[in-house]
């Protein structure tokens, strides 16, 4: 008898877990992430503030205007779009942090059509 009850007493402790979320950490800051092309790992920086989000990646400076929907998710969406792709906002979402750094997901915040929805995960890290 005392077997089953353990285990529930478990499993009860264990659903109530959650991962460890402190956004407000996270919401401005200057951030590295790791990205592949073709085939070759590079490292990205940009800079967050409560508006902006400006990336440094391949010589290149991309700025876009970020509107907080709560303190883990945002709508991220080009300033000055060179092409179509790049004027669809991205839904952006913390989803778990650590002490300097976080993971997050993003997707098209607005699906046209039929198109199935494609979520991608990454991480940053918080340098300064």
């Amino acid at each position: 008898m005392k077997f089953p009850l353990v285990f529930i007493f478990l499993l009860l402790l264990s659903s109530c877990y959650n991962k460890e979320r402190e956004c407000k950490d996270f919401r401005t800051g200057t951030f590295e992430f790791k990205y592949t092309t073709d085939g070759v790992e590079k490292t990205g920086r940009f800079v967050r503030t409560e508006n902006l989000n400006i990336d440094y990646y391949e010589n290149k400076i991309d700025t876009a205007s970020i509107r907080w929907i709560n303190d883990c998710e945002f709508i991220m969406k080009h300033i000055n779009p060179k092409n179509m792709s790049e004027e669809k906002a991205i839904h952006m979402k913390i989803l778990s942090t650590s002490e300097d750094s976080y993971t997050f997901e993003y997707s098209l915040a607005i699906q046209h059509g039929t198109q199935q929805k494609r979520v991608e995960q990454g991480k940053a890290k918080k340098v300064k």
